[in-house]
């Protein structure tokens, strides 16, 4: 009898679009854990007797530097692994900071129906009335451009939606056997919610986290470009697009490189995405 993990991992495998994705971002995460050791350069570091230098492959390129310059004559490639590496983290941060509120509160929500949480609902209705990049603008202009804060600021946004599917997973499993099984043991609140009832919940709210770190790539970008995220001279995908926008028709790489990084990395992790959504529901296994 096939164990619960073989069986995710042969329905994960089963998705070739998700396995081809699930290798792309690998690759893509080690190059961004192994930025300082793989990058050629210095991510700050200018050349100024090499600026805007084509890549490898153009006529006038060179095998100095191969993905070529930007601007201030920095290295594309070196800016790209760590600026890989910080928009990775931030995503990582800003899911890790919203799911674990989200998922009390969503748990609170279900365990106290009657007072506790119709306030918590109604507070989450506020902030989902604001589009998630317009709340992180709005948490940015509060409390300032920076590393720290744009973390704070999309965890912030991504908040709601954690607690509002925490709360429909979990009202949907506190009328079964096992909970009233447990409720007539003994068990505390707390175990009722953390121990018995939370990882049942777990298949829907690991779908979730894995696609809002790709809306969290893709907030930390336009923060950076509208000039509100992470600040020069620390390289982020985001911030390197919108400093290479003059420099579109000349230079063309400066806007390209930067673009299919974000493009790329948010495509693996949506297509990763629907195989974990197919290998998890099973109401999905029965269709296919």
């Amino acid at each position: 009898m096939p164990t619960p993990w073989r069986e995710f991992c042969s329905g994960f495998a089963a998705n070739r679009g998700a396995l081809f994705a699930l290798v792309v971002f690998a690759l893509i995460a080690t190059a961004a854990v192994l930025a300082p050791w793989l990058a050629p350069y210095s991510p700050t570091e200018q050349f100024r007797d090499h600026m805007l230098t084509p890549p490898v492959w153009a006529s006038s390129g060179s095998t100095r530097f191969l993905l070529g310059t930007d601007e201030l004559g920095r290295d594309m490639l070196s800016r790209l692994l760590h600026g890989g590496r910080i928009s990775l983290g931030i995503a990582l941060a800003s899911v890790l900071l919203s799911m674990l509120p989200g998922v009390s509160l969503g748990l609170l929500a279900a365990f106290q129906p009657r007072w506790l949480s119709p306030l918590i609902m109604r507070v989450m209705d506020i902030m989902m009335a604001l589009p998630g990049l317009l709340l992180a603008i709005c948490v940015i202009t509060v409390l300032g451009p920076g590393l720290i804060n744009t973390v704070i600021a999309i965890a912030i946004g991504a908040l709601p939606g954690y607690t509002r599917l925490t709360r429909a997973s979990a009202l949907a499993e506190i009328g079964r056997d096992y909970v009233t099984a447990s409720r007539m043991a003994g068990a505390s609140m707390l175990r009722l919610m953390f121990i018995t009832v939370l990882p049942n919940c777990m298949a829907p709210l690991i779908v979730n986290a894995t696609l809002s770190f790709s809306s969290a790539i893709l907030e930390t970008a336009g923060l950076g470009f509208l000039g509100l995220g992470v600040q020069a001279p620390l390289p982020e995908w985001g911030g390197m697009l919108s400093a290479a926008r003059d420099y579109m028709l000349r230079a063309p790489w400066v806007v390209t490189l930067p673009g299919l990084s974000i493009l790329i990395t948010v495509l693996a992790i949506n297509l990763m995405g629907d195989g974990l959504r197919d290998a998890l529901d099973p109401k999905l296994k029965v269709l296919h």
